[in-house]
């Protein structure tokens, strides 16, 4: 039985929605993709990209997972500051794991936890607001923001 869809989501485009209920502490799905250096992806997105918008999943081995690039669901994941999943890395693969029960029809949401270089400017905040709507949204996507 499937776990997992994709459809339109209410917080932004598209959304990974449960189908039915997932336990904590649950494997989900895996993030797929194109793995490449960090000065491809940002090459390609430049080209490529919109604006605020992006597949790249950071790996700790300093290389990334485009999910534009032969992807899965994963990639519809949207961000909430108070999410109900989260990624974890095993070997330089990204596995999204339930942090809380989940009840079929619920949006699936990890938190992304963006970084940029420095200081980030009121347009680069602008560019990633965040649009959860949870009481305790801290109003951006990016990491200790």
């Amino acid at each position: 039985m499937k776990r997992i869809s994709v459809r339109r989501s209410g917080v932004h485009g598209r959304g990974v929605f449960a189908l039915r209920p997932l336990c904590a502490g649950e494997l989900i799905l895996e993030y797929t993709g194109t793995v490449m250096s960090w000065k491809r992806a940002i090459s390609l997105h430049r080209r490529f990209g919109e604006e605020g918008h992006t597949f790249l999943f950071g790996l700790s081995n300093g290389c990334v997972i485009d999910g534009s690039l032969g992807g899965n669901s994963a990639r519809w994941l949207n961000h909430a500051c108070v999410a109900n999943c989260e990624a974890v890395e095993d070997d330089g693969r990204v596995y999204i794991q339930a942090v809380s029960n989940i009840q079929p029809g619920e949006e699936l949401f990890i938190d992304y936890g963006l970084t940029t270089d420095g200081s980030p400017s009121v347009a680069i905040r602008a560019q990633y607001a965040c649009r959860c709507g949870h009481r305790r949204c801290r109003g951006t996507m990016l990491a200790g923001a």
